[in-house]
């Protein structure tokens, strides 16, 4: 079966973005390196290409935050990007805030013309990236890793974030109006059914999807596309997805109404539902050796995120019928030499379009001859012809 064709980023435009006043750069290979010293606009670039997707971009900034400051205050900004995709062949895409209109709204246009939703613009594009601040994700809290695995989600299965949001909004006006009950001693009764209501619909959607792309990612990654990175199994630490392998998901709902309608006293003394899809973890295990991922070195848990990521991209492909993009940020770090050389081996041999970035152009060696590489300064992006050869290359 032939590969699916690549999502290519052919040409990136940039308006008061950030650091970049204004940048207008083509890309012409399918692996693109940015190296430069810190602070001079790599993640910022990454970003930019991020926000040409549904959602907030790999920081999850506000609108507001992305113009670049003058004076102390954001400038409007644009983001704009031509891309070659079958079957679309080539179409533009762009996002920024309205001309005229307040720093805090943003719009999206696809080949000029405003969208109705993002959903238009999930049809066509989608991104996988991976960046320095999840190297803690081992580290931090159930919430963090909830967060990456809803965002995996919803690259597959748009309408997710909608589910995620819903729940979310019920459960936050049930905590207020059991605080409000405590301090008053009653609240309409109907009205709390119908957020549990509300909850357990949302609630259940969004579980069942969590743990059906884990499913999936564990399949893709036991059957070995991640070459030389260890392999790794996802675990998803979660009642209702563990009551969703038993039971109908009516009858999950059934459960969930009658135990937040038991113990809404004692949610209201915790402040909140204590339990719920909220309460979700998602657990990583390196499998040859069979440790958990939080016990692993930096090294071993970079390794596993990229196997991940890998692996997502991989599924993307399989169900979008294009590879996404890949934007990888100081992927390179805590990475030793052989496990560098294993995921320039990778990104070459998948069909995906990967972005790059490093402070050190030097580590970028393997990739000579294949990626197309430049150097950021302030506000600027330029070519840089001097990408070290390989030795005996």
């Amino acid at each position: 079966m032939a590969p699916p064709p690549a999502l290519l980023l052919t040409r990136l435009m940039l308006r008061d973005f950030r650091s970049y006043p204004a940048l207008t750069v083509p890309f012409r290979a399918r692996i693109v390196v940015v190296s430069g010293e810190n602070g001079v606009g790599k993640t910022n670039l990454l970003e930019a290409i991020s926000l040409l997707c549904p959602g907030r971009g790999l920081r999850g900034a506000r609108t507001a935050e992305l113009g670049r400051r003058d004076g102390g205050l954001p400038l409007p900004w644009a983001a704009a990007g031509r891309f070659e995709s079958a079957p679309w062949s080539s179409f533009d895409i762009g996002t920024g805030t309205p001309e005229g209109g307040p720093p805090e709204r943003r719009v999206f246009r696809l080949d000029g013309a405003l969208t109705r939703s993002q959903a238009e613009l999930a049809e066509r594009v989608a991104t996988v990236w991976l960046t320095p601040q999840m190297d803690r994700l081992f580290q931090d809290g159930a919430s963090d890793r909830r967060r990456f695995l809803d965002r995996l989600v919803w690259a597959l299965e748009p309408h997710h974030a909608r589910e995620v949001a819903a729940y979310e909004n019920a459960m936050a006006q049930r905590n207020r109006l059991l605080a409000q009950e405590r301090r008053e001693g009653r609240v309409d009764p109907q009205w709390l059914a119908a957020l549990e209501d509300a909850m357990a619909r949302h609630g259940v959607a969004a579980a069942a999807a969590r743990r059906g792309l884990v499913s999936r990612l564990n399949e893709t990654l036991a059957g070995g596309i991640t070459g030389a990175f260890p392999a790794a199994r996802l675990d998803l630490h979660c009642a209702v997805a563990a009551a969703l392998e038993a039971d109908p998901a009516l009858a999950v709902e059934d459960r969930l109404r009658a135990a937040w309608a038991a113990g809404r006293r004692q949610d209201a003394a915790a402040g909140g539902a204590v339990e719920g899809p909220h309460r979700a973890d998602l657990l990583f295990t390196h499998v040859p050796k069979n440790l958990p991922a939080a016990l692993c070195s930096t090294g071993e848990q970079k390794a596993l995120l990229i196997a991940v990521v890998l692996a997502h991209a991989a599924l993307i492909a399989e169900a979008r019928g294009f590879a996404p993009l890949l934007l990888l940020d100081e992927v390179a770090a805590h990475l030793d030499a052989g496990r560098r050389e294993a995921l320039f081996a990778a990104l070459a041999a998948l069909p995906a379009q990967a972005f790059l970035t490093g402070t050190d152009g030097a580590i970028f060696r393997p990739l000579a001859g294949i990626a197309e590489a430049f150097r950021a300064t302030p506000g600027e992006l330029v070519s840089d012809n001097d990408l070290p050869v390989p030795p005996g290359h």
